[in-house]
């Protein structure tokens, strides 16, 4: 679950993260009063979306007075702010971040994540920050640092030291630097973030640190044990079919294709995706059914995909076992359609736990499927019928 600029500032404040003052605003008239009460001669109003690269499409404005950032807020309220990381169609804003503008005499980039390669969790920096870091990276403009953190207790102060020596910060700076790690290692580990970012850090001519943006994301998996953080996601801005199969136990992405995908367990789905791409096909989704997903939840799961007016047939590749068994997942079938209305082509592959189960309880809710003995012929089978050509 990714957290607004706002939300995870204020998060991150309790665990000594050194931000700017600011507020977020819903209105121009907010954001005037705010700006009116900060008193700073320069002001930031902030879009708040989920996606990064705002400031290169116009997302943040830097002003002088109250006046200033009402107008700058009613400029971005209600619009659909398009960034390098955001779809073609943009996210629309809802709110903006009004906060007192700082001035800084360098800017850093710092992060802590899972390394991929390792498992565990690191902080990575870099000496120039701003935007398009990434991009800079990859182009080897921007040397990268890392220091791994222990998920168990402190980091080894001296370790976290020698790393921000190395993208520039000495002195009492790194000194600063050495706690503001700590404190987002403590916040990474307790509140189950997959990202805690900071870009740019600022390094003020004092050598006050000053985090001027934020990024963080929170593991959904994990968000059981932080109602509290649960209450924060922004249903507003959230892919909305995404957030509906999540809460049926079902993993989604949507495409643009015309062939919905069901599949139980993340490799056969993306095994099924890659075999209808190698047919020829045109996948609409991927869909992982949960092992804790029960018939109901994956009769929503079908709805999603017959509610889907560009899908033309259903392909349905499924090997029980475990805790999901191929029973489970007819019976999800016969109950969508049965609500449904829409009948569209249905190929199914089923193997494994309760495959005969499954093909009988197909019959007993009279649906009418193609069935293939193995996965190659179910795509070639569902390409062809989205085709026309069967």
């Amino acid at each position: 679950m990714r957290l607004h600029e706002f939300q995870a500032k204020r998060l991150l404040v309790e665990y000594g993260l050194p931000i700017p003052r600011g507020v977020v605003a819903l209105t121009p008239d907010e954001a005037e009063a705010i700006a009116r009460d900060l008193g700073a001669q320069r002001i930031a109003v902030k879009a708040q979306i989920h996606a990064g690269e705002r400031l290169q499409a116009g997302g943040v404005r830097i002003v002088h007075g109250p006046s200033m950032a009402r107008a700058a807020a009613a400029d971005l309220i209600g619009q659909r702010l398009v960034t390098a990381q955001t779809d073609e169609g943009g996210e629309t804003v809802r709110r903006v971040y009004v906060e007192e503008g700082v001035t800084a005499e360098r800017s850093l980039h710092l992060a802590l994540l899972i390394d991929p390669a390792s498992g565990g969790l690191v902080a990575v920096g870099s000496a120039g920050g701003g935007e398009g870091v990434e991009e800079r990276a990859r182009r080897g403009e921007l040397k990268q640092e890392k220091v791994a953190l222990s998920v168990s207790g402190p980091a080894d102060r001296t370790e976290v030291a020698a790393f921000l020596q190395k993208i520039g910060l000495d002195g009492p700076s790194n000194e600063a630097g050495v706690d503001l790690v700590e404190g987002l290692r403590r916040a990474f580990v307790e509140l189950d973030a997959s990202l805690i970012e900071i870009n740019p850090l600022a390094v003020l001519p004092s050598g006050e640190l000053k985090a001027l943006d934020v990024k963080m994301q929170v593991d959904d998996n994990a968000l059981f044990r932080h109602p509290d953080l649960a209450s924060l996601r922004d249903e507003d801005d959230a892919n909305r079919i995404k957030l509906s199969a999540h809460r049926d136990q079902l993993n989604f992405v949507q495409l643009d294709g015309d062939i919905g995908l069901v599949s139980n367990g993340a490799g056969l789905g993306l095994a099924t995706l890659d075999m209808v791409k190698a047919a020829g096909g045109r996948p609409a989704n991927f869909m992982d059914v949960r092992t804790t997903a029960r018939s109901l939840d994956i009769a929503h799961g079908f709805i999603l995909l017959l509610d889907n007016p560009s899908i033309k047939t259903l392909l349905i590749n499924v090997h029980g076992g475990g805790m999901q068994s191929c029973d489970t997942i007819a019976e999800g079938l016969g109950i969508a359609l049965r609500r449904s209305g829409r009948k569209v082509p249905i190929v199914v592959r089923l193997a494994g736990q309760n495959a005969e189960l499954g093909r009988y309880r197909l019959k007993s809710f009279g649906c009418s499927v193609i069935e293939a003995p193995d996965m190659g012929a179910a795509a070639e089978r569902a390409v062809a019928v989205a085709a026309g050509r069967a």
